[in-house]
């Protein structure tokens, strides 16, 4: 049923998956497939959870054995290839979900993830917090930019900036601005 709802929210979008919507593609009446879901915001829950687990996976057999600027760039082409092959799947990867799910979810692993390429880059606390941020805004931001079509039409192609920024994030981590 889960899968099902991710492959729903990979063709028609996150925002358009309900329990009416996957009934309708099995061709089935909804209050059948109540006994396997609460309701729609349940549903999305398990395809959230589904696609944290999926991509955390992905990370976590991408950087393994690699440091400073290859396993940050091998953790960024991670979510940008998961965007774009799961649109709907990384979509629900940015659902808000209450605080007992969360920590029960996949969703810390790759802030673990992140923490731990940046020990390469010998960054104290906060500052590692403030880095765990910038890079996961950067590589949200673009992925689902890029997702939505935004740099379609000007130039240079995204395929050109995705390696520059990622040049620039491991010089700003290398020389990471001291705290006032």
């Amino acid at each position: 049923m889960t899968l099902a709802g991710a492959e729903l929210a990979d063709e028609v979008g996150f925002e358009q998956v309900t329990v009416s919507a996957l009934a309708r593609r099995f061709d089935v009446k909804v209050a059948s497939l109540y006994s396997h879901v609460k309701g729609s915001h349940d549903l999305k829950t398990r395809i959230a959870l589904l696609a944290l687990a999926e991509l955390a996976d992905r990370a976590s057999d991408s950087v393994a054995g690699r440091a400073g600027k290859d396993a940050l760039t091998a953790l960024a082409n991670t979510y940008r290839d998961y965007a774009r092959e799961h649109p709907g799947r990384y979509a629900a990867t940015r659902l808000r979900l209450d605080p007992e799910t969360a920590a029960a979810s996949a969703g810390g692993k790759h802030s673990q993830l992140t923490r731990a390429i940046l020990r390469g880059y010998d960054l104290p606390e906060p500052d590692r917090t403030h880095a765990v941020r910038l890079l996961g805004s950067v590589f949200h931001g673009f992925a689902s930019l890029d997702a939505a079509g935004s740099f379609d039409h000007s130039a240079p192609d995204a395929a050109q900036s995705w390696p520059r920024i990622l040049d620039a994030l491991d010089a700003l981590l290398r020389n990471w601005p001291p705290a006032e």
